[in-house]
């Protein structure tokens, strides 16, 4: 049951349970209709069969997956684990305890509601998960499911193949476009001797994050800024940027699931070829940046794009479980 992302970029790995595999059902916009039969509580007894009930449900309802679950089995898990106060993790454990008729009813109704509004998941349940931890989301930010939080796992350790060395020397971090604040959130405990600053230009998301800031104690190593990219931050130089900016291409906009369409389309729109911001931070992330460190950038499938805009540029791909050339890495030097 673990965490993911839409069209923005493709699924997101983390967290993912022996339950997620993938499978990518169409969406259709309009009401969500079901022929899959309603059921009265008393006829699902154990999580498992609330859970298949769930999955049958929103295979025939057309359901778009695209914001922290990968499918409808893990997207049906997410949703009643959360009606029952339980982590992801525990599904397993408890797949075959058996369900009270109060429990029934709650998970019943958040189902439906799921099928009849189309809202991402993590809307209704205020919660989405990356890289095990919790976080607070609502409408005002976009459903978090950025790869980076893996490669910082895979990168960026203390390990010969460390892109940055040891992750305690780093010092300061930058998080732009930060939406929820999960990236510095996550950040934070990878580089444990580094202040965190995190900008958005979104006042309503830079809400959210502060909650999510304020939840996992954080307040004294992580400052947040309203403004748009570096203009905030005047001359200050970080040893580590990463963001995961708006990148959704003209074309990708227009096709959006209905349940992507719920999210803030600032945090979404990257222009006609999806590049706008991207070419900003490239252009500006050189005079903050401090020697021997670099840029980590989220751009979904944009790299034929950027790499025509920019064929000057080394960009090291990386890649994760469930993505392919999607997140770029550039040394300082090679943006000074």
């Amino acid at each position: 049951m673990a965490m993911t992302r839409p069209p923005r970029g493709g699924p997101n790995p983390d967290g993912q349970s022996l339950m997620s595999k993938r499978a990518k059902p169409a969406a259709k916009r309009g009401r969500a209709t079901s022929k899959v039969p309603k059921v009265a509580g008393s006829e699902l007894r154990t999580l498992l069969d609330f859970v298949l009930y769930a999955a049958s449900r929103f295979v025939e309802a057309k359901l778009a997956f695209a914001h922290g679950t990968t499918d409808p089995v893990v997207e049906a898990a997410f949703l009643v684990c959360e009606t029952l106060h339980l982590h992801p993790d525990q599904f397993e454990t408890f797949a075959m305890a058996r369900v009270t008729e109060a429990e029934g009813a709650k998970i019943l109704d958040l189902l439906e509601r799921r099928v009849v509004t189309r809202k991402p998941a993590a809307y209704l349940v205020n919660k989405i998960y990356m890289r095990g931890l919790p976080f607070y989301v609502d409408e005002r930010v976009i459903v978090p499911r950025s790869f980076i939080g893996e490669l910082l796992d895979s990168h960026f350790s203390a390990d010969d193949g460390s892109l940055i060395g040891d992750p305690a020397e780093i010092e300061s971090v930058l998080d732009l476009c930060t939406g929820s604040g999960c990236l510095a959130v996550l950040a934070s405990r990878h580089f444990p001797n580094a202040q965190i600053d995190a900008v958005d230009i979104s006042g309503d998301a830079l809400e959210v994050a502060a909650r999510n800031v304020s939840d996992h104690g954080l307040e004294e190593r992580v400052t947040l800024y309203r403004g748009d990219l570096f203009k905030p931050l005047g001359d200050r130089r970080y040893d580590l940027i990463i963001s995961n900016p708006p990148y959704v291409d003209a074309a990708g906009m227009a096709a959006l699931p209905r349940e992507c369409r719920a999210e803030p389309k600032l945090a979404l729109d990257g222009g006609a070829d999806g590049l706008d911001i991207v070419r900003r931070i490239l252009d500006e992330a050189g005079a903050h940046l401090t020697p021997r460190r670099g840029l980590l950038c989220e751009i979904g499938r944009g790299r034929d794009n950027l790499e025509a805009a920019y064929p000057q540029l080394p960009l090291l791909w990386l890649d994760t479980e469930d993505s392919e050339a999607e997140v770029f890495w550039i040394g300082a030097a090679d943006l000074a």
